[in-house]
């Protein structure tokens, strides 16, 4: 079984701000569907609430520490450890896609990261964690430039954790 974490950073590991992503990246939502659409993703309530509509054909998990919050359709758990249990229920393979606390939470049980490195700095008030390259590998990466769709370059990475 894997735990993926799946997430668009900058150069400082910025992955948002005020609750909003940092930039509009056509390709890196198709990316991200394409890895996502048919699995469980785990995710905390605001970024849950962030979103304009559930995910269409994904299993929704919410992480809330509010004990009162329901969200039909979705399984709502208290911690990151349930949070996996159930997605392993139901999926061999789920994804935790934000936010920064969750990622936080979730990094020690992740085996695979799916990264879009974005090539800017941007001012950004939620951070992925920092990545310890004695625990991860960069197996992929390919660059896609920026074009008419994409205001900046980016790469998509792919790193499993190392068999220490």
């Amino acid at each position: 079984m894997s735990l993926t974490l799946i997430a668009a950073l900058d150069l400082n590991n910025g992955i948002g701000k005020h609750n909003q992503l940092l930039w509009h990246l056509p390709d890196d939502f198709a990316h991200f569907k394409q890895k996502t659409v048919g699995h469980t993703v785990i995710m905390g309530r605001k970024t849950f609430e962030s979103l304009p509509k559930m995910l269409p054909n994904r299993t929704h998990i919410i992480l809330s520490r509010e004990k009162t919050f329901q969200k039909e359709g979705c399984i709502v758990v208290s911690s990151i450890e349930e949070a996996i249990k159930e997605a392993h229920k139901q999926d061999q393979s789920p994804f935790v896609i934000g936010g920064g606390e969750v990622y936080h939470l979730a990094m020690p049980y992740a085996t695979i990261l799916e990264l879009t490195r974005v090539q800017v700095t941007l001012p950004a008030d939620t951070f992925f964690p920092i990545i310890d390259t004695a625990e991860w590998e960069l197996v992929q990466q390919s660059y896609h430039p920026k074009d008419q769709k994409h205001c900046y370059e980016f790469y998509f990475e792919t790193y499993i954790k190392k068999q220490l």
